[in-house]
């Protein structure tokens, strides 16, 4: 025998050390056997795929993913075409959805709506077709391969027995013996169900022929020698797994490691339990990394299903009873788009709940825009038969423009006025054109009417000089007045003030000027509140806009309730954005202060239009 040779043969005491080699790996690697090995690795990869892989900006990128997992179908990973499969759809159904939508404000209905063709779902489906046909294939191939893997090893236990109950010298059947070994050691995979009782009978035969063994000491000696190489420069790559970036990577690594490990023979005797325990040390530390990285990353999906459970309860628990306006459904429609846009960006939620997950918030978001449709398409309804009330009222404004029964005809669009506030809203794209054609009849007639009444005049004169006086009176009020006693004299002024009437047109700013000087002065000096101000100032200009009659209040009150609708719109916008916000760093709570002082002011403005309009209703009340 060749002084070289490192397959020398084993003593019994080698042979346990080996085993002992052997059961230990596997407890730590926790792959008992060749078939557990590649169903590990093949999860790992799985996982791994999974969080790095790429999202898709678009279809044709899913497309063309596809197109390059077809050409290596072997090698393509199931959970990876899965969220190909996912993302593709995704973006088909946000096509359709933009369509539809598009159709129906385009003036189509809801029910009418046919999508288009489209043929990268039909390359979607081809592709995906021959993926799974070439996969089905690849299943049946190694199963067919396992059954003859199975077959070759059952054939060299057979071999192996033959060498051990032959009663041949064993000495001379041991470059036999490592034959069988080495094509034991190539022959991979073997049905699952197969593998325990297999290998069981492999050790009962390999552990007889070892016994019948016998090695002189010099033999012996270099076969330690070497294996202790072997062993030493296995230990020292597992180490250096510990500072490997890739974790996974690491750990498959150190799967072959322990394979090779397993297939070198044993060491002197002194030195197994501390070359053991130095490659056992490396193992456990990449074993180690390998299980807390899975673990986080266990963990970071189970937040990210929380969160995205969440989202779906959101949605799900929307009050559709309580959506009633045209302005309602938009600001729930702008809160469920911003959490589509919050759960795109949660990454993947644990895969036996990742598809779940998203079909359940893409039916609560459809059964959504579903209602809001048949809401729309209601609406839209509604609004029809609104047009079609004021076109009405346009028509009887226009028969009555030209008449000159003053009383009776102001009285007659007084009421049509009134009743056209009755009527709720109309299309956008109609609606100021139909309400300027009401209001241009009802401004003709009233301009007649003015014309007609210029008699007027000389009231407006002494209604200018009764200003002039209540301005004196101002004036004269002494800064060394009690607050109160100020406070009462300004308001019973600014009063009398709201109960004279028109002043001729070229002396009006004049007097206006002068009265609101002296006003800002008395509000300034005695602290009286900005709001009372501006109403204040307000029921002192009502009686200008009086003077183009009934149908101005109308425009102004119409004015201010567009003025209040707005705000509120606003304050509600606003008041959504603070249940986003938190306080939990310096710009956010820069940003939440602010925001809360929007809040405030517009809470403010909103009580003070309520009571400007409140000050137009008495006025019509008034004149009625």
């Amino acid at each position: 025998m060749d002084a070289h040779d490192t397959n020398l043969p084993l003593n019994q005491g080698e042979l346990e050390e080996e085993k002992k080699t052997v059961e230990v790996s596997e407890a730590i690697t926790e792959t008992p056997t060749e078939e557990g090995t590649e169903k590990v690795t093949e999860e790992v990869t799985a996982e791994v795929q999974t969080e790095a892989a790429p999202k898709p900006a678009t279809k044709e990128d899913v497309l063309n993913r596809l197109k390059e997992l077809a050409q290596d179908s072997e090698n393509a990973n199931k959970q990876e075409i899965d969220n190909l499969k996912q993302s593709f759809y995704k973006l088909h159904n946000a096509e359709l959805e933009a369509a539809k939508k598009q159709f129906i404000d385009n003036g189509g209905a809801a029910e009418d709506f046919t999508p288009k063709d489209d043929p990268t779902e039909e390359e979607f489906k081809r592709l995906m077709g021959s993926i799974k046909e070439k996969r089905s294939q690849l299943v049946a191939e190694q199963e067919r391969q396992k059954e003859e893997n199975l077959q070759v090893k059952l054939s060299i236990i057979e071999e192996l027995k033959e060498l051990v109950e032959s009663g041949d010298d064993a000495n001379k059947s041991y470059t036999e013996f490592k034959k069988l070994q080495q094509q034991w050691n190539e022959t991979k995979l073997v049905p699952q169900g197969k593998v325990n009782e297999l290998w069981k009978n492999y050790q009962l035969y390999v552990e007889k022929f070892y016994d019948l063994l016998k090695l002189n000491n010099e033999f012996r000696e270099y076969d330690f020698k070497k294996n202790l190489e072997i062993k030493t420069h296995l230990c020292e790559a597992a180490e250096k797994l510990a500072d490997e970036e890739d974790v996974v990577s690491a750990f498959h690594q150190l799967q072959k490691l322990h394979q090779e490990f397993r297939d070198t023979g044993p060491v002197a005797k002194e030195l197994r339990d501390e070359i053991w325990n130095r490659f056992k040390a490396a193992s456990t530390a990449v074993n180690r990394r390998h299980q807390q990285h899975f673990e986080a990353l266990k963990e970071s999906e189970q937040h990210n299903l929380d969160q995205k459970t969440v989202i779906c309860e959101i949605v799900e628990a929307i009050e559709y009873d309580e959506l009633k306006t045209f302005s309602a459904w938009e600001n729930k429609t702008q809160e469920v788009i911003a959490l589509q846009n919050k759960w795109k960006t949660i990454g993947f939620a644990p895969q036996k709940m990742n598809v779940k997950i998203f079909e359940r918030f893409r039916h609560a978001c459809d059964d959504f825009f579903k209602k809001k449709g048949e809401f729309f398409k209601a609406l839209k309804e509604g609004m029809n038969e609104n047009l079609e009330k004021k076109k009405a009222l346009c028509e009887k404004a226009e028969a009555l423009k030209d008449s000159t029964d003053w009383k009776a005809t102001a009285d007659a669009l007084t009421k049509l006025q009134k009743e056209w506030k009755t009527i709720g809203p109309v299309a956008k794209k109609y609606s100021d054109a139909v309400w300027k054609r009401f209001i241009t009849a009802c401004d003709y007639f009233f301009d007649q009417k003015n014309k007609a009444t210029s008699s007027q005049r000389s009231v407006e004169i002494e209604n200018m000089e009764k200003k002039k006086a209540l301005i004196e009176k101002l004036a004269s009020i002494d800064e060394n007045m009690d607050t109160d006693e100020a406070s009462t004299l300004v308001r019973e002024l600014m009063k009398e003030w709201n109960t004279i009437g028109h002043v001729p047109f070229k002396e009006k700013d004049k007097l206006y000027k002068q009265y609101h000087g002296l006003i800002d002065q008395l509000f300034d000096r005695f602290n009286i509140s900005t709001s009372n101000k501006k109403l204040s100032n307000f029921r002192s200009n009502i009686s200008n806009i009086q003077g183009g009659g009934s149908q101005s209040l109308y425009r102004e009150r119409e004015k201010l309730v567009r003025i209040y609708e707005n705000m509120k719109n606003e304050l509600q916008t606003y008041e959504n954005n603070l249940g986003f916000l938190t306080s939990s760093s310096k710009k956010g709570s820069s940003l939440l202060t602010e925001l809360n002082r929007k809040v405030d002011k517009l809470k403010a403005d909103l009580e003070l239009v309520l009571q400007k309009i409140k000050v137009i209703d008495e006025s019509l009340k008034a004149e009625e």
